[in-house]
């Protein structure tokens, strides 16, 4: 709920690794899913080489199960629209983009060890300042980090209080 009361202030895109819909649940509002999201399903024939993950065929179901025999009406089986080990990211182009275009990043909760996504602050502009969440160590190094050492909630607290002072007294 704190990344999504930033919307109040600021213009926000959240990149998910999270296949929930607890962000959007949360009030935000542009979430980009990173692996896709459960509570949507595709037909299997539209994972290709073609055109990725694409979204063609894409529906909605809630939380309802996806069942062997339930097909498209193309005659395709559904399967969950989510990534599965060895399948490629798709949404990680337009993550990229996002990321480029940020005045400032925001990394919450992660050790940057899952790949692709763990190297996505690389793309930040040069004087992007960025803020990692995470009471853990965290295997990187670089001068524009701030590494908040505490658990999501308080940390965005320190991270709000860090982006309201005026520039000079920031970390």
């Amino acid at each position: 709920m704190a990344i999504a009361a930033l919307e109040d202030k600021y213009d926000v895109d959240v990149i998910t690794q999270n296949v929930d819909n607890l962000h959007e649940r949360a009030g935000s509002t542009r979430v980009l899913h990173l692996h896709g999201e459960l509570t949507k399903v595709r037909p299997e024939n539209t994972y290709n080489d073609r055109d990725g993950f694409s979204t063609v065929g894409v529906i909605d179901v809630g939380f309802e199960p996806v069942n062997v025999g339930d097909l498209s009406p193309e005659g395709q089986q559904y399967r969950p629209h989510i990534v599965f080990f060895g399948e490629a990211v798709p949404n990680i182009e337009k993550a990229i983009e996002l990321v480029n275009a940020a005045d400032i990043l925001l990394i919450v909760g992660t050790s940057l060890q899952v790949y692709p996504a763990a190297g996505l602050y690389r793309y930040a502009g040069y004087d992007t300042p960025i803020y990692i969440i995470d009471p853990k160590d965290i295997p990187v190094r670089d001068p524009r980090i701030t590494h908040i050492r505490e658990v999501a909630s308080k940390g965005m607290e320190k991270f709000i209080a860090a982006i309201s002072q005026p520039a000079s007294h920031q970390p």
